[in-house]
């Protein structure tokens, strides 16, 4: 089949032309059966019957492998149905610390491969692109795919961004700070570029393939060496006017508290997220500890590691209290690296939320409590998202 006709369809997000609706949600959501096709795009089961007709006859959808020899005997089930991934490829890049890591799927959600590429810290824009341009031929090369099925690029990057995709502030990538990442990634791959901050990727990816799936709004709480976070509503990531929204972070709780490297004082990050315990049990320990390590150690009774979990669960809890007066949210996922300790981290936080916040769960029926929970996602959320920005059309620049 044609590598055109699904970019057409894609690329006109405006047309409400049934087959393009359909499409689009297929792309969004990945395998959907005809009523869900119908109760997500809201056309009637008879038009998505046509429409999806059409649609295998062009050979755009197509049945899920494993359940096409099922689907063929008396009393055919409801099958679910996929774009077909040999329609075309898209790819996620996320801009990590010191390295680049991208994955690239087919569109009917299937991951295909993942590579990290070290780059050393405070890498050049240049040198990320280069790199992002080379790893994905060699992806391509040795899957035996076609470079003209690829449909656009996802960025996810460590900090806020403008809606036109210019980076706002750059702490943890200095040489990035007022890049706009059109101009880098789009005239090397000569595709739709789509961008957003790791946060807001990581509530794509809960949301699309994770503990957020079929949820319309929630919460995204990050904790890992840095805070962050991501607000969902209807659907959609809330990005604010200029970028900002979901920078829990950086709300700021102690006026005089110490300086953060936002250049305010007494953040939030600064107490719940994971990087001064890191510097507290390097110190005790006499050696540099990861998070995994930190989280072995605590599994294994240690003392140290088991308290800084804790009041790092308690701060967060406290921090996340804040956030429910204000929006009151059906769900708050709790994501980033820590989130692998567990209830070692959820209890207290739990707990501490519990006690600041200004509803209790004992005053309401349980279909109206704040559920917390913990995401699906740990390492590579941020680069899942990434991929998620393109099959859902999101964030896209210029």
């Amino acid at each position: 089949m044609s590598d055109d006709r699904l970019k057409t369809i894609l690329d006109d997000r405006d047309s409400g032309a049934p087959i393009s609706r359909i499409v689009r949600a297929m792309s969004e959501w990945g395998a959907l059966s005809g009523a869900e096709i119908a109760r997500r795009t809201g056309l009637a089961r008879s038009t998505v019957s046509v429409a999806l007709s059409k649609l295998r006859d062009s050979g755009i959808v197509v049945e899920l492998p494993e359940q096409a020899e099922a689907s063929k005997g008396v009393g055919r089930p409801a099958t679910p149905l996929v774009l077909n991934p040999e329609a075309g490829t898209c790819v996620g890049v996320h801009l990590a610390l010191d390295e680049l890591r991208i994955a690239v799927a087919d569109v009917a959600h299937s991951v295909i491969d993942e590579q990290s590429v070290p780059l050393g810290r405070d890498y050049a824009p240049e040198a990320a692109a280069e790199a992002a341009r080379s790893a994905i031929a060699s992806v391509y090369a040795a899957h035996g795919l076609r470079p003209s099925g690829l449909l656009g690029v996802g960025v996810s990057v460590s900090g806020p961004l403008r809606p036109d995709g210019r980076v706002i502030r750059a702490s943890i990538l200095p040489r990035w700070a007022g890049v706009n990442l059109r101009d880098v990634f789009g005239p090397v791959f000569e595709r739709p570029v789509f961008a957003a901050n790791e946060s807001n990727c990581a509530a794509i990816a809960e949301m699309t393939w994770g503990a957020a799936a079929g949820e319309d709004d929630f919460v995204l709480f990050k904790i890992d060496v840095g805070l962050g976070g991501a607000l969902v509503r209807g659907g959609t990531v809330l990005t604010g006017i200029a970028g900002g929204a979901g920078e829990f972070g950086h709300v700021s709780i102690d006026p005089q508290g110490p300086l953060c490297r936002c250049g305010n004082r007494g953040c939030l990050e600064l107490y719940a997220g994971f990087g001064r315990p890191l510097d507290e049990l390097a110190r005790i320990h006499g050696r540099p500890l990861g998070m995994e390590d930190t989280i072995l150690l605590a599994e294994q009774g240690d003392a140290v590691a088991l308290r800084l979990i804790e009041d790092t669960g308690e701060i967060a809890g406290r921090g996340l209290a804040m956030i429910g007066n204000i929006l009151n949210p059906p769900l708050i996922l709790v994501t980033g690296r820590m989130a692998v300790a567990g209830d070692l981290l959820l209890a207290p936080l739990v707990r501490a939320y519990e006690k600041h916040i200004l509803i209790k769960s004992h005053d309401l029926p349980a279909n109206l409590r704040t559920r917390i929970k913990l995401g699906h996602f740990t390492a590579n959320d941020a680069l899942l998202g990434a991929v998620g920005l393109v099959l859902k059309g999101q964030g896209r620049l210029g």
